[in-house]
């Protein structure tokens, strides 16, 4: 328990508690889907906290912010390069939002006070960081900042940083899936089930069909 008190201690409120987006960005009349560039720290464990909501497609684990040449695990968690470890949500707008997306990733995907770090992982490729594809996505991340600003739900400021997105760089294939393929590894088990449990208990109606 200490340890996650160490991580999500900074919250001062339960995730019910957070706010929808005041401003979002409504389905294209095509019915496109969308995509969401989120930083986290460990990408398994955001990974596997949207994996269960209804109207996500797919997640992919990679990397965002650096170059082709060091986007590989080995040399990104040398905290050298300008990458973030991150996923890329791919969803349906119809069902679930870009704001709404923002949502889980405050109130459970992680710490967003904590600075180059998620608990005991530290260095700039754990930032809190999203990587807009277009102003619209920079807008609506922007507006929800200040909403969670305004709101005083955070103990210490939110340090999320956000950055244009050039290329997203897959993930090496083990990285995939990992919480769900790896579910008896101790960082899973402390880490990523907590951040699950949460989203079943707070978002039970948003979850897919089992």
């Amino acid at each position: 328990m200490r340890l996650l008190d160490e991580i999500f201690g900074s919250k001062t409120v339960t995730p019910d508690r957070f706010p929808h987006a005041a401003k979002d960005i409504a389905p294209g009349p095509d019915g496109a889907l969308q995509k969401a560039i989120l930083g986290g720290g460990c990408f398994w464990c955001v990974e596997a906290v949207y994996l269960q909501l209804d109207g996500i497609e797919k997640v992919v684990a990679g990397y965002a912010g650096g170059d082709a040449s060091t986007a590989d695990y080995q040399t990104v968690c040398t905290g050298m390069t300008e990458h973030a470890e991150v996923i890329e949500v791919t969803f349906d707008p119809k069902k679930i939002t870009f704001g709404e997306i923002l949502k889980v990733f405050f109130a459970i995907a992680h710490d967003a006070t904590q600075l180059n770090r998620q608990g005991n992982d530290v260095g700039p490729q754990y930032r809190s960081s999203i990587f807009y594809a277009d102003l619209e996505q920079k807008a609506v991340a922007e507006g929800y900042i200040q909403q969670l600003t305004d709101a005083n739900l955070f103990e210490k400021p939110i340090v999320t940083t956000l950055e244009p997105l050039t290329e997203f760089f897959v993930g090496e294939v083990y990285h995939q899936n990992y919480a769900a393929n790896n579910p008896y590894q101790p960082y899973i088990m402390h880490l990523a089930t907590p951040k699950v449990e949460k989203v079943r208990k707070h978002y039970a109606d948003r979850l897919k069909a089992e």
